[in-house]
């Protein structure tokens, strides 16, 4: 496992779900983690310093420019700069199934808000100290149902198929700079939010299931070994890549 002592790392929408359990991983394996989330953060800080590792834990609105700025700046001074950013605030776990034609112009626009621009303005807010290091690591979380194209989220397919070309270009930008950029592409993984999810039935669930290789729910940490080795020495020379994280649902 990576030795990620004396890293900083940056997870947002940390409160629950996957971006719990990654706080939780990375502080594991020795790392300063600064958390953000619009829902309460206790849970999460309280997990990261039973491992005795450092902890900044404040409100933060991906979407919100000057929210984020406050937020990267706070970190540097209690943390120091950031060495990781972990994009993974999104709006899904309470979006409903609907034919694309029924989806709301303002829900749409709030997706694509905190999806896509909210990863743009966290990686615009921990670049510039990252340029002058010399390193860095941004892992973004997109998801398989950009690559399968999936019905019924229209909004949240394109959001995260957007994610997926937004690590391209950030990689090929952000190259001469040691900065790496990757993302992972979890399937459908049984957190929180997706258990109590009204639209996703047992049916459809089990249908997701018999798409894959390796045929049984996902859970979030099945998500954590991709991003320990996005997070550590082992992937420095990858860049501008996406890993399916499925059970064998996608094959790319």
């Amino acid at each position: 496992m990576p030795d990620l002592k004396g890293k900083v790392v940056l997870v947002t929408g940390a409160a629950q779900g996957l971006g719990a359990c990654f706080a939780n991983a990375l502080a594991a394996e020795g790392a300063s983690v600064a958390i953000g989330d619009l829902d309460d953060l206790g849970a999460t800080s309280g997990a990261i310093t039973s491992h005795g590792s450092a902890c900044f834990a404040r409100k933060l609105d991906v979407s919100d420019r000057a929210s984020v700025t406050s937020f990267v700046q706070a970190t540097a001074a209690t943390l120091g700069n950031i060495d990781i950013l972990v994009n993974n605030a999104a709006v899904s776990g309470k979006l409903q199934l609907r034919q694309f034609d029924e989806i709301e112009s303002s829900q749409w626009d709030r997706v694509m808000a905190v999806n896509v621009r909210g990863a743009f303005e966290c990686a615009r807010a921990v670049v510039p100290a990252m340029k002058r290091r010399k390193q860095g690591r941004i892992i973004n979380l997109a998801s398989g149902t950009a690559i399968k194209g999936s019905p019924g989220l229209l909004h949240y397919v394109a959001s995260k198929g957007a994610v997926i070309s937004m690590t391209r270009a950030l990689a090929r930008e952000l190259g001469d700079f040691g900065i790496n950029v990757n993302c992972i592409a979890p399937g459908l993984t049984m957190s929180e939010n997706m258990i109590n999810h009204p639209s996703w039935t047992v049916d459809i669930v089990r249908r997701n299931i018999e798409s894959r290789a390796l045929k049984r729910e996902a859970v979030p940490d099945d998500i954590v070994g991709a991003l320990l080795f996005l997070s550590s020495p082992a992937s420095a020379f990858m860049t501008g890549q996406t890993l399916s994280v499925d059970g064998g649902s996608v094959m790319n």
